[in-house]
């Protein structure tokens, strides 16, 4: 079987390696598509670590760093219940742990860490479900808070995940999802998707403040000091970080009365959050397909990248036979 390789900073290989064997309670998938997660492809390419204080070793892991995948199941290690041949099946979370990964057309996976799913979908409609997973983790923190039914939600971010963040806002019964974005292409995609405004932070006036036309809830997707301190300075209860925090937030005394602001991190991924995301995926409240730009062979990953990397395309989707 071919596998990617990231060898080096900005450039990868792929590479002929042995086809892997599923060990207990792991099956053989053979994948049909896998979706780029843009940070993470960027930032490996780059030469940079995705989250900070984690270091890199090049040649990276071998089918790293995919982890969005769509894929069939020939074959079946020993102890395993939940899965049969045949199955077609997703991944719902990224283990973390240091394995082989999904830019590859054969890969294991523990049997807990997939979930089956209907024949009819297509690939670009079900491989993005981890992502989808991810975002849905941060409605269920809002859910703590007592749910956003009826409630303003602002979206700061309309890349992939702000895309799934506004149909999943709408999903959970938002009375309005308002996004930020200085993208006019990624504004229009998510008013489409069903944002009830879409605001350029850069350019359009949104004269509001914590009491006065304010947004109830808030999710920042972009992990940028400018974007989460914009949202705390327009929103009532509570706004909620999703983005890859690297620099400092300034939480000010206009934050802490009238109510006080809630600041909130992320949580846990879990698989109540993925069953969740497929609910609406199959009832028709969660398009994943607006995401795909379009889809590349591996071998044409470092333009990919370059593309994702100058925003020419929001998520591409490889196919490890082309």
């Amino acid at each position: 079987m071919f596998s990617l390789q990231i060898v080096e900073p900005g450039r990868s290989a792929w590479v002929e390696v042995p086809t892997p064997q599923p060990l207990d309670h792991e099956i053989l998938i053979r994948v049909q598509a896998v979706t780029s997660c843009p940070h993470w492809d960027i930032h490996i390419m780059d030469g940079e670590p995705m989250f900070p204080g984690m270091t890199l070793e090049y040649p990276y892991r071998l089918g790293n760093p995919g982890h969005e995948a769509v894929g069939e199941v020939v074959a079946l290690g020993q102890g395993v219940t939940r899965i049969k041949v045949g199955d077609r099946v997703v991944a719902w979370r990224d283990t973390g742990q240091p394995r082989p990964g999904f830019y590859a057309q054969y890969n294991t996976f523990h049997e807990d860490d997939v979930l089956v799913v209907p024949p009819h979908l297509k690939h670009e409609e079900i491989a993005s479900l981890e992502l989808a997973m991810c975002v849905e983790v941060s409605f269920q923190q809002l859910e703590v808070l007592g749910g956003i039914k009826g409630r303003s939600i602002g979206i700061s971010g309309l890349g992939p995940a702000g895309l799934v963040a506004v149909q999943l806002a709408k999903a959970h019964g938002a009375g309005e999802v308002v996004g930020f974005d200085p993208m006019p292409e990624r504004r229009d995609l998510a008013h489409y998707l069903g944002a009830d405004r879409v605001i350029c932070p850069l350019t359009e006036p949104f004269p509001a403040s914590r009491s006065t036309h304010a947004l109830d809830d808030a999710i920042d997707m972009t992990g940028l000091p400018a974007s989460i301190e914009y949202l705390m300075d327009r929103t009532r209860r509570a706004v909620l970080l999703f983005g890859v925090l690297r620099e400092h937030v300034r939480f000010s005394s206009q934050h802490l009365f009238g109510p006080g602001l809630t600041l909130m991190g992320y949580g846990d991924h879990n698989r109540q959050a993925a069953e969740t995301s497929l609910e609406f995926i199959l009832g028709g409240q969660l398009s994943l397909a607006p995401l795909i730009s379009e889809t590349r062979s591996f071998r044409e990953y470092d333009e990919a990248v370059d593309r994702l990397r100058k925003k020419q395309a929001i998520k591409i989707m490889f196919d490890p036979w082309l």
